[in-house]
C-alpha cells in the first residue's frame, strides 16, 4: 500500500501551498478496502509529530488551533485522495508534512484488517 505525497516546496511568508497525497494499493490484491479518516501531521526536529488537519469519509474537519482559517483540508474519495491547501503561511508552519489513510480492508476468508498507512513526507519551507 502506497501513500503519495506531493507539493511541498520553499515559499516566503504570506504565500500559499498545496500538498497532495493519493492512496493506492491494498494488502490482499482485492477491493475490500474503504479508506475512512485521512489526515495530515507535520513535524520538525526535536519535537513531536502533530495533527495539522483531518477529514473523515462524510467530510467532516478539524484542525489545529494554530492553522484554523489559514489551511483547508479536502478529499476526493473515487480517488483516496488528500489535500491541503496551505494559504498565509508562516515561518512557524515549516516542517516535514505526513499524510495518513486510516483503512479497513477485509481478508480472503472474511476477517477486517483495519490500519493506518503514512506517506514518506513533504518538506515545507516558509522563508520571512
Amino acid at each position: 500500500v502506497q501513500l503519495q505525497a506531493s507539493g511541498g516546496g520553499l515559499v516566503q511568508a504570506g504565500g500559499s501551498l498545496r500538498l497532495s497525497c493519493a492512496a493506492s494499493g491494498s494488502i490482499f490484491g482485492r477491493n475490500t478496502r474503504s479508506v475512512n479518516d485521512m489526515a495530515w501531521y507535520r513535524q520538525t526536529p526535536g519535537k513531536q509529530r502533530e495533527l495539522v488537519a483531518k477529514i473523515t469519509s462524510g467530510g467532516s474537519t478539524n484542525y489545529a488551533d494554530s492553522v484554523k482559517g489559514r489551511f483547508t483540508i479536502s478529499r476526493d474519495n473515487a480517488k483516496n485522495t488528500v489535500y491541503l491547501q496551505m494559504n498565509m503561511l508562516e515561518p512557524e508552519d515549516t516542517a516535514v508534512y505526513y499524510c495518513t489513510a486510516d483503512y479497513i480492508e477485509y481478508s480472503p476468508s472474511g476477517e477486517p484488517v483495519v490500519g493506518r498507512d503514512w506517506g514518506q513526507g513533504t518538506q515545507v519551507t516558509v522563508s520571512s
